[in-house]
């Protein structure tokens, strides 16, 4: 077997490393301080890139990587990554957002603390010299009793609000996500909005990614809905606060001050206009991330994410797709080879360019996660819709966009004749085709071509052929097949006798010619045959 090729572009942990040379399955360069030019010449041969921040995977690099399939950040912001072409291109990317959690929060702590009470200033006057007059100078503020509002209450933000309320401060976070449920188990006052959150705050700390909706989400209009006196905390991204607004806002003596470790612009100038600001200020480098144990831990993670997926299909953290654990993968691999075969199915039976796609689930399965079932049966459909190779369970979803082929979702409560199943259906101009699977025992079978109900292996070499309902129709099919040497594994005949024909599911241990299909569809009372192979 070929091994799977990962290039470790950034630094990351020698454990990590030793993980990935340790797998029998898998070889790995590190190969770090690459130029675009180099990493361009590089990159097609490789299965796998690792990266921390100082890689840009580019829309370029994407196109040149013809054999990339995953691309793993060590670390929680993928802003270095074009995730759009990644997409398009079919290549995961995948993150580690607990690695760096409480590295992450510490710091931001800290960065309160210190701007509260002017660690940085005062540091820089002790070393001076003037330690009576900067003991006069920098006269702090307390956070015991003061309103923190966290804007972003996931992992970091979670962390911050456990140690703010140890520290004696009411606690209000905003988070889309953020469920009543949750707040109370956190013990924190949920906001409906950023404004609600930032309206009578003494201090506001960001946990949020860069994005067109979360830019400037600190701007001159919610920093006056702060109190008089508050303090500004970032160490999540640099462009989430609008710095000039921000520099006002403590020039007027609104705010008093902010700890950041991130810029909107980074490395920042060293004449930052924030930089000349007396007190209350506290200014990292980026720094987040940066401790012995978070490098170890992100620098592990990404190598087991990278290695777990290259080696048994595993998914873990990916930012473009849905993941899925090995609990997941166990729940539910059993019907993505179904799901598969459904989605070709459709591809070869139903109508040509098709308004939508829908998957519905019955049964148990129904309550379970089923959006990687969804996303394989329209994979397996288009592949087989255009055969070109550059369609994967990544981007497929957009490749179906670009198409202008609707995607749907159901579950449906309504008991059918089987425990689970799963219907796929195709609909053009209101009408609609569908096939249907489940699984019987430990084996997946096609049950329903089009309501008519048949029993059939979901790979194989298929023979669809509908025909008039009359006798010796399936005869004569035999014979034909027969006679050219082809032998039938498995047949299913079913019955529509409404309209008086009938679907027969031909199973054949080898291939037919495109001969046989022809001479079979000009026999009499034949009206269509379809040749399968999955």
């Amino acid at each position: 077997m070929a091994k799977q090729r990962i290039l470790v572009s950034d630094p990351i942990s020698d454990i990590g490393v030793d993980l990935l040379r340790n797998h029998p399955e898998i070889e790995v360069d590190v190969n770090t301080g690459l130029s675009p030019e180099e990493l361009l010449k590089i990159i097609p041969s490789y299965h796998g890139l690792i990266i921390r921040s100082q890689t840009k995977v580019t829309a370029e690099v994407l196109a040149a990587a013809t054999e990339l399939k995953a691309v793993g950040r060590a670390g929680v912001g993928v802003d270095n990554v074009d995730r759009d072409a990644a997409t398009n291109h079919g290549v995961i990317v995948m993150n580690t957002p607990t690695g760096n959690t409480i590295s992450t929060a510490e710091l931001a702590f800290t960065l309160m603390l210190s701007a509260a009470r002017n660690i940085g200033p005062a540091h820089a006057g002790v070393l001076a010299g003037d330690f009576p007059a900067a003991r006069k100078a920098y006269k702090g503020i307390e956070i015991n009793n003061k309103r923190l509002a966290v804007i972003g209450m996931g992992r970091i933000g979670a962390e911050f609000a456990k140690r703010a309320q140890a520290f004696g401060m009411t606690v209000v976070a905003y988070d889309p996500f953020l469920t009543q449920a949750r707040a109370d188990q956190l013990k924190v006052e949920l906001a409906e909005s950023p404004d609600a959150a930032l309206t009578g705050a003494d201090v506001v700390t960001l946990h949020v990614p860069m994005t067109d909706d979360t830019k400037h989400i600190i701007n001159a209009d919610r920093l006056a809905l702060m109190n008089k006196g508050a303090l500004v905390v970032n160490c999540a991204r640099g462009g989430l606060i609008d710095e000039a607004a921000l520099k006002a806002a403590i020039e007027s003596g609104h705010i008093a001050g902010c700890g950041l470790d991130v810029y909107e612009d980074e490395p920042p100038s060293a004449d930052h206009p924030l930089f000349n600001l007396p007190k209350h200020v506290s200014f990292t480098p980026h720094l987040g991330a940066s401790t012995n144990e978070a490098q170890e831990n992100v620098g592990i993670q990404v190598a087991e994410q990278l290695r777990d997926f290259l080696t048994t299909g595993e998914i873990r953290n990916a930012i473009n797709m849905p993941s899925l654990d090995a609990a997941a993968l166990s729940e539910i691999g059993g019907y993505l080879d179904l799901a598969t075969s459904l989605g070709k199915f459709l591809a070869k039976l139903g109508p040509a360019n098709p308004d939508s796609i829908r998957v519905s689930y019955h049964g148990e399965l129904a309550e379970k996660d089923t959006s990687l079932i969804s996303r394989t049966v329209l994979t397996g459909y288009l592949e087989a819709a255009r055969p070109d190779g550059q369609v994967n369970i990544v981007n497929s979803p957009a490749v179906a966009r670009d198409m202008g082929l609707e995607t749907v979702e159901s579950t449906i409560t309504a008991q059918t004749e089987y425990a689970e199943l799963i219907v796929a259906e195709l609909r053009k101009d209101g009408k609609k085709f569908r096939v249907a699977g489940t699984i019987i025992g430990q084996s997946p079978r096609i049950v329903e071509i089009d309501h008519l109900f048949v029993d059939t292996n979901i790979k194989g070499n298929f023979l669809i052929v509908r025909n008039d309902d009359r006798p010796g129709i399936v005869g004569l099919v035999g014979s034909a097949l027969g006679s050219a040497g082809l032998n039938i594994a498995n047949l299913s005949l079913a019955r529509n006798k409404s309209e008086g024909n009938a679907l027969n599911v031909i199973e054949l241990d080898t291939s037919p010619s495109a001969e046989i299909v022809a001479s079979l569809s000009d026999a009499p009372g034949v009206l269509s045959v379809t040749a399968i192979e999955i």
